[in-house]
């Protein structure tokens, strides 16, 4: 999606090459690679600059972000698409359950990016499906996806620095130890599964996940959790690792009489916008399964 963004070159910044400037604002080598290949992608007063050209305080740089492709592979499909917020640079969604964010092999037109080609298609708007933060197909809640190769960039960024924080909510089979409590278990692939992982402290990667008990009724238990670290089915092998798997996990605690998916939910997100740098933060409610399993508990 084209972006235009204007600049104000203020002393502090001043002097510097367009290039330098850019670096320092999360432009990666290959976003200036495009750039430096379009003449009116860079200006500055309004004239056509070079990356190497100097700035000086009060200069105004005008960046023009064309997007030459589109994901063309993505068939547009007009699915149920819950928009949280967009603006120029992000797009916040909502997920719902039974829906894979990707396309994938029996997976062609029935994932979140078939939805958000469809949204774009239909506005005229040629669009590449960039998401930051992933959930299993199953897994409820919010998402970011970016809207352009800046902010995909600078988020990755964020991402990868664990700048972006992500609060979840499950349902437990059974009880936690406490009401607040810190799980440090290294995970690891399951030796018999090419799918599921294990706790096991001698090949395991390092995995901690943080948790706090909402509510508990007849035995489920209502908690909110938070990752230190981001490993495979992190949230779903640490409960099971309590002796408090996740209510219908079809790998770990395949028990359906309550909910016929996994019971967890992305409720919160919170990180920095890439473009304006002003705090983000989102929260969407219980899904009406998760809600009804635990009223069924009371």
């Amino acid at each position: 999606m084209n972006r235009t963004l204007i600049y104000r070159i203020s002393e502090k910044d001043s002097p510097c090459t367009v290039e330098s400037f850019l670096k320092a604002r999360g432009y990666s080598r290959q976003i200036i690679i495009q750039l430096k290949k379009n003449r009116d992608s860079i200006k500055v007063n309004g004239g056509w600059a070079y990356v190497k050209t100097m700035l000086h305080t009060g200069d105004s740089l005008i960046i023009f972000m064309e997007e030459l492709q589109s994901s063309e592979h993505i068939l547009p499909v007009p699915l149920p698409l819950s928009i949280i917020y967009e603006d120029e640079d992000i797009l916040v969604l909502d997920k719902p359950a039974d829906m894979p964010v990707h396309p994938s092999i029996n997976n062609y037109d029935n994932t979140l990016a078939n939805a958000v080609a469809h949204y774009y298609r239909s506005a005229g708007e040629e669009f590449i499906f960039r998401c930051i933060n992933r959930l299993d197909r199953d897994t409820t809640g919010l998402l970011i996806v970016a809207k352009n190769a800046l902010s995909a960039s600078i988020l990755s960024a964020q991402m990868k620095e664990r700048q972006i924080h992500r609060t979840y909510l499950a349902l437990c089979d059974g009880s936690l130890p406490a009401p607040l409590g810190t799980i440090e278990a290294p995970i690891a692939r399951k030796e018999t599964s090419a799918i599921e992982r294990c706790v096991d402290f001698e090949k395991g990667e390092q995995a901690v996940t943080h948790y706090k008990v909402l509510k508990t009724c007849r035995n489920i238990t209502l908690a909110e959790l938070h990752l230190e670290t981001g490993r495979t089915h992190q949230i779903r092998v640490h409960m099971q690792y309590l002796g408090a798997p996740l209510l219908g996990d079809y790998l770990y605690h395949p028990d359906f009489t309550r909910i016929s998916r996994v019971a967890l939910h992305s409720f919160a997100l919170e990180f920095v916008h890439p473009i304006t740098g002003k705090p983000m933060c989102f929260h969407v409610p219980l899904p009406d399964d998760m809600d009804k399993a635990l009223h069924l508990s009371s």
